[in-house]
């Protein structure tokens, strides 16, 4: 066994605790800003560096897996490129820097670890977040708890209860997943994801509440799915159709859907941002207004936005509205490309292998939270080394599973 495995496991998850912008953010820094003070932009450098000289240890190796995920190059490299175009080069040149090195760190997880290795090392992430978060909602929760617009509502080591109760959306389907890769170890698996989903409650976020009934829903028809062919094309059938009416009823009555699940038919003044966006987007749809440039400056194209809503909108709340922002609607349409492929791989894999029961769910997951939050493209983003570590795995032949880099 090479002694330096366990180190391996150990820079990873560190780094992951990193992108997954928990504690330090809140600390350091303020929502309307996350880059905040010098120190939180030049802390990643080193992680940077780390990231570049792990994927030259096995070169071949790593330019295998970057070559079987074209998509998402493209996307990480047409950011990068935003500047030529982008109303605020210099910002744009520094934050496509940093989504390329967000994507290498995620290849770089997919080409050193397979699938029983690399769904624990999330839940375990996962887990310390969720410690974290239960003890600063506890211990300190002037940091913990919000006291203003969502009293009593728990955030933990992030800025909102949203972001809280996404997080450990994905880590119960991360822990189950865990469980089943490793079932010698599963009532540790299942108690973590007992605790996160209590997590998610806690947060009183019903988007992520939603989110983790689908992914529950997603698991257990997989788990169905396997137990003979003729029931899970029953259950396949079945969850076919339970989509197709859920579509129609909310096509034909959204606002009936939303009041139902608690919503107001804005989605809390969603819909009037994406209104004036949506015109934006019209504006520049080819190209965008460069990579994270349309929210930078006090004058700079979010100003009409702002002065239209009202308020200082931080974001575009739609990860599909950020991307055509950012580089025009060629970019949704490469966005949506890679995560249809991503989805059918998953399907491929489902009566084999544990990977199915983490990547159905987890691609359903940050399909769904896209609708409401800007969790698509994100520089030192977990969502995005998520998606991309995912993603690249699931473009891998069966054959990589056997093979660990030592």
């Amino acid at each position: 066994m090479n002694i330096l495995r366990p180190l391996e496991y150990l820079l990873a998850g560190t780094i992951l605790f990193l992108v997954s912008q928990g504690l330090l953010g809140p600390l350091l820094a303020d929502p309307a800003d996350p880059e905040g003070p010098a120190l939180l932009r030049v802390m990643w450098l080193p992680v940077y560096g780390l990231t570049l000289a792990w994927l030259l240890i096995t070169p071949m190796r790593s330019i295998d897996v970057m070559m079987r995920t074209p998509l998402i190059l493209i996307l990480s490299a047409l950011c990068l490129a935003s500047f030529l175009w982008s109303w605020d080069a210099g910002v744009t040149q520094r934050r496509g820097f940093a989504l390329v090195m967000t994507t290498l760190f995620g290849l770089l997880l997919a080409s050193r670890f397979n699938w029983r290795e690399i769904i624990p090392l999330f839940a375990a992430v996962f887990g310390v977040l969720a410690v974290m978060s239960a003890l600063m909602a506890l211990g300190y929760p002037t940091l913990g708890v919000h006291h203003d617009i969502h009293v009593g509502a728990w955030r933990g080591i992030w800025w909102e209860k949203n972001t809280l109760g996404a997080m450990m959306a994905f880590g119960t389907m991360a822990s189950l997943a865990a469980a089943v890769c490793q079932p010698e170890r599963r009532w540790i698996w299942w108690g973590l994801a007992a605790f996160m989903a209590a997590m998610v409650l806690m947060s009183t976020s019903r988007t992520a509440l939603l989110a983790l009934m689908l992914g529950l829903s997603i698991l257990s028809a997989v788990h169905l799915c396997r137990r003979g062919f003729g029931f899970s094309a029953l259950i396949l059938l079945g969850g076919g159709l339970v989509a197709f009416i859920a579509a129609l009823v909310l096509a034909i009555a959204p606002v009936a859907v939303l009041e139902a699940l608690g919503r107001d038919a804005t989605l809390t003044g969603r819909t009037d941002i994406w209104v004036v966006l949506a015109e934006q987007v019209a504006a520049n749809p080819w190209t965008g207004y460069g990579y994270g440039a349309f929210w930078s400056g006090e004058y700079g194209p979010a100003f009409w936005v702002r002065q239209r809503t009202q308020w200082e909108v931080p974001t575009a709340h739609n990860g599909w509205l950020e991307i055509a922002l950012s580089i025009g609607i060629p970019g949704v349409i490469l966005m949506a490309l890679s995560l249809l492929a991503s989805i059918l791989r998953a399907l491929s894999r489902l009566f084999n292998g544990p990977e199915a029961y983490w990547a159905l769910a987890f691609l359903a997951l940050i399909s769904l939270i896209s609708i409401s939050e800007s969790n698509l493209l994100q520089r030192n983003a977990i969502v995005w080394v998520l998606y991309v570590a995912t993603a690249a795995r699931l473009a891998l032949p069966l054959r990589y599973e056997a093979v660990k880099e030592r």
